[in-house]
């Protein structure tokens, strides 16, 4: 076989630049949450606002990750740095938690104080915040699915759980105006419901992270779709094992194919070769193929 590999470099660009998109939103959205949740008397509102610095933090890990899975394979390294992407989706979950955790510690004490009922205006700051979280969220999930990112895709979970709490604020601090006084500590469970979902976030981002790391197989799908064009080859008998490792946006595939036995050594390198052509033409997200030749006629 050939060393011919794909460049993961153009991948991981478009990924940082999703990434910085989201920094310099998150880091608006912070400043304008916090001022308002202080002012406006809101906990619920400066909880949102923590979610949206856990946001920047998160997203600048991403960033920094990001770059660094782009290196080319060295001699310590053959098949990548793309693990990294996986390390740092961790990084986001255990953020998340963390988020999660200061919002539930801060709700309650808040609960138990008596404070002022939030501004009216406060709702105006909430609409803007969950029209604008939604649609980064959106956006990236779906670069983070087309360059097939377990941390970009995570990012934006982040984004949607930060949409989520600024929702859940929302209705809290409805409940308070509303209700008048008395009510005020809607606001302040608004915010542990909102933690609630930050939580679970975590727990998706997480698991699915780990799995990568520990070369799970996280799409059995690909692998089947891989035989059925493998055996489309004219000279492929059967495809004996394909196993899939995710590297960060790409994957390495592992397979023993059967040919022809009275085939030459020569011949059979140049069908592995073809086998390799067709799967990187089929497969984009592929950034190399290993291929074991097997003799028919010996099984």
């Amino acid at each position: 076989m050939n060393n011919m590999k794909r460049n993961p470099n153009s991948i991981s660009k478009k990924g940082l630049k999703t990434t910085l998109i989201g920094i310099i939103v998150s880091a608006f959205l912070a400043i304008i949450k916090g001022l308002g949740g202080i002012f406006g008397h809101s906990y619920a509102l400066i909880a949102d606002a923590i979610e949206s610095a856990s946001d920047v933090v998160t997203s600048g890990m991403l960033w920094a990750g990001l770059k660094w899975s782009s290196k080319p394979p060295d001699e310590n390294h053959p098949y990548g740095h793309g693990k990294i992407e996986a390390l740092v989706a961790i990084g986001i979950a255990i953020a998340l938690i963390i988020a999660g955790g200061i919002i539930v510690r801060d709700s309650i004490i808040h609960i138990l104080e008596p404070h002022k009922s939030p501004e009216p205006y406060t709702l105006l700051i909430l609409v803007l915040v969950v029209a604008t979280k939604e649609f980064l969220y959106r956006y990236v999930l779906k670069m983070g699915a087309a360059i097939n990112s377990s941390a970009v895709k995570a990012d934006a979970f982040h984004h949607r759980s930060d949409a989520i709490t600024s929702v859940a604020a929302f209705i809290g601090i409805s409940i308070a105006l509303i209700g008048g006084k008395g009510f005020e500590i809607a606001d302040d469970f608004a915010a542990v419901i909102a933690a609630v979902f930050i939580f679970y976030n975590a727990y998706k981002i997480g698991r699915s992270s780990i799995g990568e790391l520990l070369d799970e197989a996280i799409e059995p799908e690909l692998c089947e779709n891989i035989i059925t064009i493998a055996m489309q080859y004219q000279y492929v008998i059967k495809v004996e094992r394909c196993h899939s490792r995710k590297m960060g946006t790409a994957f390495h595939i592992d397979m023993h194919i059967w040919i022809d036995g009275n085939k030459t050594v020569t011949e059979g390198h140049s069908i592995a070769h073809e086998v390799k052509n067709l799967l990187f033409k089929n497969f984009p997200q592929l950034i190399d193929v290993h291929i074991h030749i097997e003799p028919a006629e010996n099984q």
